[in-house]
């Protein structure tokens, strides 16, 4: 069986392993795809989408803090826990779409920084909570399940971390030809 030492005193082994490795390679590839780039293309849109390649991390990074969140506190963590995003103010629905945007002031070294950080404390985490312990989930129209496993929680941030990763490909591919694969 491997082994993966984490911290100075924390070693994983097993499904944490796993989990740990599959969390890792995802964040990678999405880091990877940002390579190279200065704040101005980080910024840009490069197809139909809106996205952007500093905007899918600032994304990724504000999801993967929420998830952790509920891992520790359950659905009272979750802040947009049955809103009617139909009935949302402007300024609520702008807020949100500013976390998928790139803010004057903000560069990509920040947002990468912050998304370091952000993924350090989710390690922590899988290295020592309980896989098995299950939380609510809040209400909302995307969610089929009623509760998760911080197994399943965990599960989730990766599927999230990997499919921003493709986009990011796609975009940056647009950007200047860069692949990630391939």
């Amino acid at each position: 069986m491997s082994t993966m030492a984490i911290t100075n005193t924390a070693t994983l082994s097993g499904e944490r392993a796993d989990l740990f490795q599959a969390l890792a390679n995802a964040r990678h590839f999405l880091r990877f795809t940002a390579q190279g780039l200065n704040d101005e293309q980080a910024s840009k849109r490069t197809t139909a989408s809106e996205l952007t390649l500093g905007g899918l991390i600032k994304h990724v990074t504000g999801v993967e803090e929420q998830w952790q969140e509920f891992i520790v506190k359950g659905r009272a963590a979750m802040a947009w826990d049955g809103a009617d995003f139909s009935q949302m103010p402007p300024e609520a629905i702008e807020a949100f779409h500013n976390e998928f945007r790139m803010q004057p002031g903000e560069t990509l070294e920040a947002l990468l920084e912050s998304y370091t950080q952000v993924a350090d404390r989710t390690d922590a985490l899988l290295a020592k909570v309980d896989l098995d312990t299950v939380h609510e989930l809040p209400s909302a129209p995307w969610f089929v399940d009623t509760h998760w496993s911080v197994r399943r929680t965990l599960l989730h941030i990766i599927s999230e971390t990997t499919q921003h990763s493709g986009h990011a490909d796609i975009i940056r591919e647009s950007l200047d030809g860069q692949k990630s694969m391939g």
